[in-house]
């Protein structure tokens, strides 16, 4: 099965790496698009970005939390034998792990690259292993084999602390909407717009900026997550699959890519309380997640 191709009357190069939204009538970047091939790829070359991480080390921290709030005596017992001699030896303390990787281990931050998303809109967010995930090199492959690893009591300590550490931040990605959006814009990497005068693109908006619109600094952000009522959908699903399939669904909501580059305040106001909701989520889900694979079971 191919990937679905839009059919708007653009040159192919233009439409594989725009959204819909971003090339509608009423877009100012329409007229940007439909020049031709080579000033496009020339625009594109220009605002060609390193990948962002989702959500930030705030965002991330923000999951790991929450999840701490609803360990069991028996995981939270795990956890923190398994992860002492840490420098901050705490689900908060290890969240941003696996994107530290890239500068503590770079072979392993190269051969997890893949693993932190995993892309699913051009499929209308229906994941089929096969296609989306060619030799288990995604998102939700990636969560399940270290769930496997981390509730395998057989294993030896390490390998378990390193699955711990990859899941903390693996479902926080799973619940960043961008992590499970287009592959044709890098998942919102590839899309320019501006904020503040600055210029910059959609992913880094959703990793930080959604988060740093409610000007809340981490303790007080936290305080307000916990107040909000568990969304009815959290409990929905443990599979990482559906997690995903909901984080994109986000991404074909009308007004997730904004008509305009420059980002207006309104942006914030509508979209921040979906954030909110996916953190809250993610940190049920991986608490969850978590407990179920460090159930109480005989001693090593």
């Amino acid at each position: 099965m191919q990937k679905r191709i839009m059919s708007a009357n653009l040159p192919h190069m233009v439409r594989f790496f725009f959204p819909e939204p971003f090339l509608s009538e009423s877009s100012p970047c329409r007229g940007a698009a439909s020049r031709t091939l080579a000033a496009c790829l020339l625009l594109l070359s220009l605002c060609w970005t390193t990948a962002a991480h989702a959500w930030g080390p705030k965002g991330h921290r923000l999951v790991a939390a929450l999840a701490s709030d609803e360990l069991s005596p028996s995981a939270r017992t795990e956890i923190a034998r398994l992860l002492r001699g840490e420098a901050e030896p705490t689900l908060p303390g290890v969240a941003n792990w696996a994107d530290d990787l890239r500068e503590s281990d770079a072979d392993l931050g190269r051969r997890s690259a893949r693993w932190h998303y995993v892309n699913l809109a051009e499929d209308d967010c229906r994941y089929v292993a096969l296609m989306d995930c060619r030799n288990g090199d995604c998102l939700i492959e990636a969560i399940r084999r270290q769930r496997a690893l981390l509730a395998d009591r057989r294993q030896p300590d390490a390998v378990r602390a390193q699955a711990l550490k990859f899941l903390v931040h693996f479902v926080g990605d799973a619940h960043q909407p961008l992590h499970a959006g287009y592959a044709r814009d890098r998942g919102g990497n590839n899309l320019q717009i501006q904020l503040n005068g600055k210029g910059t693109n959609l992913h880094w908006l959703w990793d930080g900026e959604v988060i740093a619109s409610a000007g809340m600094n981490e303790r007080r952000y936290l305080r307000h997550l916990r107040t909000m009522a568990l969304p009815a959908e959290a409990g929905s699903s443990d599979d990482p699959a559906t997690w995903a399939e909901a984080s994109c669904r986000i991404v074909l909501r009308e007004g997730f890519y904004p008509l305009r580059p420059k980002i207006e305040p309104a942006y914030f106001s509508r979209w921040r309380p979906t954030a909110d909701a996916q953190l809250r989520i993610a940190g049920h889900r991986l608490a969850v997640l978590l407990n179920d694979a460090l159930k109480a079971g005989p001693a090593r």
